[in-house]
This record gives C-alpha cells, structure tokens and sequence, in this order.
C-alpha cells in the first residue's frame, strides 16, 4: 500500500499511525497537495490528501472512508472499533468531535493564510466551532480514568484527539493553552510520547 500526504495533516497522520498500529506494510510518499497537486490528482480526482493506494491499486480517498477499510481490512478482533453496538457509537462520537475540529482548524487556517481580505465573521466562527469541540472533548475526557479514552485499549479516538491537538497547537498558536485542557494535554501527551506516535510526525510547514 502507499499512502500519500503529509504528515503534518492530522488526517494523513492519523491514517499513516493506524497503518503501523494494525502491522500493515506501506509506502509513504509526503506529496503535498501545493507542490505536487497534479500527481495527487490522476490517483484522486479531489487532489487531496490522505490518499492510500491499496495493493491491487485502488486508491481510497479520505481517511474516514481509508480507516473503515482498514479495520474490514484486519478483522473485528484487531481492529480499533467495533463494527456495531453502543461501544462504537461512543468511539466514532469522539472521533467526529475531535476530526471536525481538525477540519474547521484547517479552514481557519486558509482563511487567514490564502486570501487577502479575511472573513472576520467566518474566522470567529471556525474558532468558536474549535474552542466548542475541544470543550465537549476536554470534559468528557476529564470524567474519564482509565489510561485511553474507553479503557485499557487505545482506539480510533484516542487518535483522532492526539493528532488533531498538535495540529491546532502548532497552526493556531495561542488559540489553545494547555492549562486550559488539563485532561486532553495530558492524553495527547501520553500518546504523543510512544514511539509509534514519535515515528509518524512532521512539524507543521505552512504551504508556501
């Protein structure tokens, strides 16, 4: 498999930190969607990232869709989500608070960046719908004990979380303080500090 895209995209690197979770052998290629647009496009038609490239050469777009192959892939007894019940609704439930706030991040973010009058009304608005997730998220999280967000076993949300708090920390600085999200620092952290999450990094490179 080859996955394509950076890792400084929460969304590239959640998929390239389940790939390693799951043992799957795969190829990266950091193509950023700027400098190598057109080569994302003739795998994608959406010229985004993360693409995966699966062995036969069917490209899979967009890491909702990539991750649910991935765990059909290796079978409900290895992968980070059941395939129904209650227990999953929980886990994709804090997956989608945490992915939707990477995407209004990176809104917010070509917003400020791309054009050359700001929406201050659009703005305010990306900002309020991150500062409202990562609220839900930090209380959630706070109620919690165990070592990963629903037990003893990491999960899909552990993740989303982990990667989309070092996006927004190093796209948005001052957008959130640490000591504001003492639950959610502390998990990041935790998993920021194994090898694997250590291995599938790339600080965050403004696109030219």
């Amino acid at each position: 498999m080859i996955l394509i895209g950076q890792y400084d995209s929460p969304f590239v690197r959640r998929v390239g930190i389940t790939l390693a979770l799951y043992g799957l052998s795969f190829e990266h290629r950091p193509w950023s969607v700027f400098g190598e647009g057109e080569r994302i496009r003739a795998l994608n038609p959406l010229m985004r990232v993360p693409t995966l490239v699966l062995d036969d050469g069917e490209a899979l777009y967009d890491s909702h869709s990539i991750i649910d192959c991935l765990d059909d892939l290796v079978g409900p007894e290895k992968a980070l989500c059941p395939r129904s019940g209650p227990q999953r609704r929980r886990i994709l439930a804090v997956t989608a608070l945490a992915m939707g706030a990477a995407e209004k991040a990176v809104s917010l973010f070509y917003e400020l960046r791309l054009h050359e009058v700001v929406s201050a009304v659009w703005a305010d608005r990306c900002r309020g719908q991150i500062l409202s997730a990562i609220a839900a998220l930090e209380r959630d999280r706070a109620a919690r004990s165990t070592p990963y967000w629903f037990g003893a076993a990491i999960d899909h949300g552990d993740i989303a979380v982990a990667v989309t708090l070092r996006f927004i920390m190093e796209a948005h600085p001052g957008l959130l303080a640490a000591e504001d999200i003492p639950a959610l620092a502390a998990h990041a952290a935790r998993l920021e500090a194994l090898p694997l999450f250590h291995e599938i990094a790339q600080p965050f490179a403004p696109p030219a």
